[in-house]
């Protein structure tokens, strides 16, 4: 799998992971999206994000050596003065499930965020109860921060009850764990 900028061309799968009411069952309960918004709204609204934080947003995941789309993901600050602290996403077509590439693009993204970009943090969030997402985070090496509740904007969702969790890792976390050999800070 390589990650590089979204393009237009990704629309369709796009809009494929994002019908499929699995793979969007923690973000918007499942509903679907039209291929309109994905291609006037949500791809247009991503690529803005690499102008508006400096080169890095929200990557296209595809295969080596098919180019096949696989998903999406996010890397990049909240606003543009939180330079040092990304967040990081991922959302995955469901055959993609289990295979591991989540886990290794977001270790992939962590160690380039504090071997290349300096950050001081890299933090994830997701619903308390989506259980395969906080395994990625956990072995990209993140560690539970704290539970919260928020308002959804689609109304609540199945598991909402039990809030949303945030994750996140620092820069020296990151050199203890490698000191210590763990090895998961490796891409």
């Amino acid at each position: 799998m390589v990650l590089r900028e979204l393009t237009e061309a990704d629309a369709d799968g796009l809009f494929r992971m994002n019908n499929d009411p699995e793979v969007m069952r923690y973000l918007n309960g499942g509903l679907p999206t039209t291929f309109d918004e994905v291609r006037l709204k949500v791809l247009p609204m991503y690529r803005e994000r690499y102008d508006r934080f400096d080169g890095h947003g929200v990557w296209a995941a595809v295969g080596r050596e098919s180019g096949e789309f696989l998903g999406v993901f996010k890397f990049h600050p909240r606003t543009p003065e939180d330079s040092d602290d990304f967040e990081l996403g991922y959302r995955m077509l469901r055959s993609t499930w289990g295979s591991g590439l989540a886990t290794e693009g977001a270790r992939a993204l962590v160690h380039e965020g504090f071997t290349e970009l300096g950050l001081r943090r890299v933090w994830a969030q997701t619903m308390t109860v989506n259980t395969g997402s906080r395994r990625v985070m956990e072995k990209a090496g993140l560690r539970y921060v704290r539970t919260f509740f928020t308002e959804w904007p689609e109304g609540p969702i199945p598991g909402a009850e039990h809030g949303d969790v945030e994750y996140a890792i620092t820069h020296q976390q990151w050199l203890d764990d490698a000191a210590g050999g763990s090895g998961s800070n490796r891409p």
